[in-house]
């Protein structure tokens, strides 16, 4: 029996979306609800599976290809299943210790800086070349790895010939998507950013007291993103135009607070949506943190993760960004960034001290927020997080 593949019903919102790069040949044997090919929208990458087991008889859309919803793309013939499950190829043995060994020479040591990196942000060291001696990954193979994109793999070789070289490459739907989207934002708002310094003494001292029994008793990391999270909120009740939109000549008030998380990832930068973040308590929100980070880097966040939000929280931090200006992200008015925890000295008592420090700018949109209210809001989320018993008693 043939069964068609189609396109997954696309969101109104999308009209069309492009297939990536196929995974299997036609002739293939497939599995059911094995993952096909890759669909790129302009704000997510869906998985398009095989429908049953069987093979994959042919393929009617080629990579690249724009594709509308319930479009079919390929066939299935399940009927092939029996035939090619019963083909099975010859064992070859292999002395045991030969298998070992060769095993051993193929996966190299990883140190523990990488076994770091990779636990903390999910890579399959096996598909990481290693540049060290004897193939073994480095630190910096794996931090590579981290910032290249996705689709690297699939695009055409760089030419080396003559003394300029240069490589023309299509861009992703999403990453058009973020260049409109960015640009919507310096065509409509009336951008200004303001800034701030955050002495992180006090969240650090916290932090490393209760970081072991809070990752033991919630089963998650104790990060920093939790207590800004926790600041916005107060600072966003206090300041509720911060908090608000512009639709046409009205100003929308939102008595809810579903902050945007800015996640990076190899196809671009995603902003999934913490909902009613200020019901959430601490572990919450760095496990549903953790959570967007794993889905972003696997392509797996839904369309509804990603669509609304009251503000965003974007951190260049992690990438050593020491001071930025965040863009807007449409149709909020404000966007917190935070940046890179660095030691600088400060007086304290009339003595000159060392004290990690931290940037924070607040861009936001000037034709509804007054540089009052913007500046007003950062200093009320700078005395949260020096004083972090204020998000506990919440004043």
């Amino acid at each position: 029996m043939k069964l068609d593949v189609k396109v997954p019903v696309l969101p109104e919102s999308i009209t069309d979306a492009t297939l990536l790069q196929w995974r299997k040949k036609a002739g293939e044997f497939v599995r059911r609800d094995e993952i096909l090919i890759e669909l790129e929208t302009d704000k997510v990458v869906l998985e398009i599976t095989a429908p049953a087991d069987g093979v994959l008889a042919e393929i009617r859309k080629p990579n690249g290809t724009s594709v509308l919803s319930d479009e079919v793309i390929a066939v299935v013939d399940s009927e092939a299943q029996a035939g090619i499950q019963n083909v099975s190829p010859t064992p070859v043995k292999t002395p045991a210790t030969t298998t070992a060994k060769s095993a051993k020479s193929a996966t190299p040591e990883l140190s523990p800086a990488v076994r770091k990196i990779a636990a903390e942000h999910n890579l399959n060291t096996a598909n990481i070349p290693g540049t060290g001696k004897g193939g073994r990954i480095t630190k910096v193979d794996a931090l590579a790895e981290l910032q290249a994109p996705a689709a690297s793999s699939n695009l055409p070789p760089l030419s080396l010939s003559g003394d300029r070289p240069e490589q023309r490459v299509p861009m992703t739907r999403l990453r058009k998507r973020i260049a409109e989207r960015l640009k919507e934002a310096q065509n409509t708002a009336a951008s200004l950013t303001t800034f701030n310094e955050v002495n992180m003494h006090a969240v650090m001292e916290l932090r490393n007291k209760y970081k072991d029994k809070f990752e033991k008793t919630y089963n998650v990391k104790l990060g920093f993103m939790s207590f800004f999270v926790k600041a916005a909120i107060e600072a966003l009740k206090r300041y509720p135009i911060v908090n608000a939109s512009i639709d046409n000549d009205d100003i929308v008030y939102h008595g809810f607070f579903d902050l945007g998380i800015a996640v990076s990832t190899s196809r671009g930068l995603v902003v999934p949506i913490m909902r009613n973040a200020d019901t959430l308590n601490m572990a919450e929100i760095e496990s549903t943190i953790a959570q967007f980070g794993a889905k972003a880097r696997d392509g797996k966040l839904s369309m509804e993760e990603l669509t609304g939000g009251t503000f965003t929280i974007s951190n260049g931090g992690i990438f050593g960004s020491l001071l930025s200006t965040p863009i807007l992200n449409p149709p909020q008015s404000a966007i917190l960034g935070m940046h890179k925890i660095q030691e600088r000295p400060v007086v304290e008592n009339g003595q000159i001290v060392a004290r990690p420090m931290m940037y924070v700018a607040l861009s936001y949109d000037h034709r509804i927020i007054d540089g009052q209210e913007a500046v007003l809001f950062l200093a009320a989320m700078k005395d949260a997080i020096e004083d972090p018993s204020r998000l506990l008693l919440q004043v």
